[in-house]
């Protein structure tokens, strides 16, 4: 063979030989539902996923409202985060994000707690420590829709405090008497003498939903598709070893992604619906029960401003879901439930 020849031949391979390969990366924060993302990486598993098809995944942790800003502002590619923050973070910022996995809804882990037997109904009026505007906020207020109480609504006195301060704040402080938030510091604070839980999350199941979400331009390309098919078959292998015979070693593991002990973390997988089948999360993306849901957290979303200053109903920040049907305006859609990579994954076509 000629030098010229050969010379060809290189020039013709290099790129195909040297060429880096789509990279992608996920951002997820410490949460119950999410510590998996971490196992899912340390473990060797995405990488196993990756390179079935070809590409690179990197799992990075943040802290949660980072995380969100990380992903609206387009750094990252994907995030975990709740159904709320979904539609009032990426959806209302104007970034077409899809929910390509339901992970788990909160079955009791997010509570209101209260001091001296205080009641539900006695709670108006009085000060509660939350992290407002969060799904804390959507529980507190659904809770009191519930009991009849929707009109006491306007006497609340919220105390924005922030979720690294807020155990500390309410045990420290005798005087506060209304505490609502989320595992792991509601069992710290219930363990406190003369606190009672009030309301939590497992009266409303199914509503605060984890999710896995990707920008839906990253999802449309070839690579983007190929990314979804690995980080869900990554995802189902390790739900596959939370639920073996010999759970233990898996879930020791997930728990140090948070320097969490296995008898604490799975006190709250207790408190936790996982869909730890591909099947289950596709049951519960097409149920009918997702859309009443979605009514009531953009409706929450709108009356208390996260849609935007600007947005002048909670239509012009439109959900799509399974079936095509849409919750708002059709030109203005901007969060998608898209089960089509779960649902190969419960057919065996990854």
């Amino acid at each position: 063979m000629s030098l010229g020849r050969i010379l060809f031949l290189i020039a013709t391979l290099a790129p195909s030989i040297f060429a880096e390969r789509p990279s992608f990366t996920v951002g997820w924060s410490v949460y119950v539902g999410w510590k998996p993302y971490y196992y899912m990486q340390k473990s060797g598993i995405l990488k196993k996923w990756a390179d079935k098809y070809g590409i690179d995944i990197k799992v990075q942790r943040f802290d949660y409202a980072p995380s969100l800003d990380a992903f609206v502002a387009k750094n990252i590619d994907a995030c975990a985060m709740t159904n709320m923050e979904a539609l009032d973070m990426p959806a209302a910022a104007g970034v077409d994000t899809s929910a390509i996995i339901i992970g788990d809804y909160s079955n009791g882990n997010d509570a209101v707690i209260t001091r001296q037997g205080l009641t539900l109904a006695q709670i108006p009026g009085k000060q509660v420590l939350i992290v407002e505007k969060t799904v804390s906020q959507y529980l507190i207020e659904r809770g009191m829709a519930m009991n009849g109480l929707e009109a006491q609504l306007k006497k609340m006195k919220y105390l924005n405090t922030s979720d690294a301060d807020i155990a500390s704040a309410f045990l420290t402080n005798p005087g506060k008497q209304v505490v609502v938030t989320w595992k792991p510091m509601v069992s710290q604070i219930a363990k406190a003498k003369d606190v009672k839980i009030v309301f939590n999350s497992s009266q409303i199941p199914g509503e605060i939903l984890d999710l896995l979400v990707v920008r839906t331009d990253v999802l449309k390309k070839s690579e983007g598709a190929k990314f979804a098919k690995a980080i869900i078959g990554a995802w189902y292998e390790v739900m596959s070893q939370m639920t073996s015979a010999s759970p233990d070693k898996a879930l020791t593991a997930i728990a140090e992604g948070s320097q969490d002990t296995l008898a604490s973390y799975k006190e709250q997988l207790s408190t936790t619906h996982m869909f730890y089948t591909p099947q289950s999360a596709v049951e519960e993306t097409t149920a009918p029960d997702l859309k009443k849901t979605m009514d009531l957290v953009r409706k929450f979303c709108f009356a208390h401003g996260l849609l935007g200053e600007k947005t002048a109903s909670a239509d012009d920040v439109a959900i799509q879901f399974p079936d095509s049907s849409v919750l708002g305006k059709a030109d203005r859609v901007r969060l998608r439930f898209n089960p089509a990579y779960m649902q190969m994954a419960a057919q065996g076509k990854l």
